[in-house]
């Protein structure tokens, strides 16, 4: 059988190339991909050429290099020991790879009721990182909640803050388009972060400070401007991954004075084999998104703006590495053979 893979061969290139058919050892599953979903902020790092949580040393950086981490297929064989999945299985996955067919420890793969299309469950991985950044936060419901950034992760931090009772949310991103989808999804008010008295304004429609903030940018501006959007005593989570090291805000008079908790958010720090109140494991995380989203308490569908086959990835990454607002894309692998 052929393989096929997106690979990223130099900076802002991207291949689809014909690669290795794996094999399942002890304890793996064989999965035939069915679509796989694009991570704009860490997939537009790793095909740029920045360096990435796949460097070894400081400012290095290796081609060629394979993304993705969030996909949904068919279980095609199971390995040894393998008892939670067997062949023909609809599962979803995490930290895979845009690849047709993928090798993963049994943990990563998740079975699927016949009511959760592949898309949604293509979706669930990335889902996970605004998830966590919530529950780090604790929020409680009727509390009020602000989205710095309105990229995929923040898109999700919206429709997920909107599930769990958060009220007002005040979604915030320099793009028109944004704001608007921003709403359709949930949020209750949707904000230019460059607009007049921004900070004043959330402060407004909060009655003095939101609660929560999910700051998705990593851009050190979005962060000190958020600080001055925060009640006292206010929880801020840190999901986007600022890759500078050289910027600095006034701790004392915006984190200190005011006590406000400042949270690492990164999806690796978590439990890793057991959930706790506020910190759970991923592959927790993903039961419960399926629960929610096979009881129709979530829908993930409405996110996907769209559907492109494999072949196709040449043009697609080509657009995430020029444009500045990038949809939510989904490849269907299917039809590969």
């Amino acid at each position: 059988m052929k393989n096929h893979s997106i690979l990223f061969t130099a900076p802002c290139v991207a291949e689809y190339l014909e690669t290795d058919m794996p094999v399942a050892g002890a304890g793996e599953v064989l999965v035939e991909i069915a679509r796989t979903a694009i991570s704009s902020g860490t997939e537009r790092a790793n095909l740029i050429g920045e360096a990435n949580t796949n460097s070894t040393k400081p400012g290095e950086v290796k081609f060629p290099r394979i993304c993705g981490y969030s996909a949904a297929g068919i279980v095609k064989e199971v390995g040894e020991g393998v008892t939670s999945v067997k062949p023909g299985d609809r599962v979803a996955c995490i930290w895979t790879k845009h690849r047709q067919y993928c090798v993963l420890p049994e943990e990563n793969v998740f079975p699927l009721p016949d009511t959760v299309s592949f898309d949604e469950a293509t979706l669930m991985n990335i889902a996970t990182f605004p998830l966590a950044a919530i529950r780090k936060c604790r929020l409680e419901i009727g509390e009020s909640a602000i989205v710095m950034g309105q990229g995929i992760l923040g898109q999700f931090a919206v429709l997920l803050l909107r599930a769990a009772g958060a009220a007002p949310i005040i979604a915030v991103d320099p793009v028109p388009e944004k704001r608007a989808r921003a709403l359709t999804l949930g949020a209750d008010y949707a904000l230019d972060p460059f607009a007049p008295d921004f900070a004043g304004e959330v402060k407004r429609l909060t009655c003095g400070g939101a609660a929560v903030a999910i700051e998705v940018t990593g851009n050190g501006r979005a962060l000190d401007q958020v600080l001055d959007c925060m009640r006292p005593r206010g929880r801020v989570a840190l999901l986007g991954c600022t890759r500078d090291p050289n910027f600095t805000i006034d701790y004392y008079r915006k984190v200190h004075g005011p006590g406000i908790t400042l949270v690492g958010a990164h999806t690796q720090a978590r439990p890793h084999a057991e959930s706790y109140p506020g910190y759970w494991t991923a592959q927790d995380d993903v039961r419960a998104l399926i629960r929610l989203v096979n009881g129709g308490r979530l829908s993930l569908a409405a996110l996907i703006e769209e559907h492109h086959v494999p072949t196709e990835a040449p043009t697609v990454f080509k657009r995430l590495a020029e444009e500045s607002a990038f949809p939510i894309v989904i490849f269907d692998w299917s039809n590969e053979k």
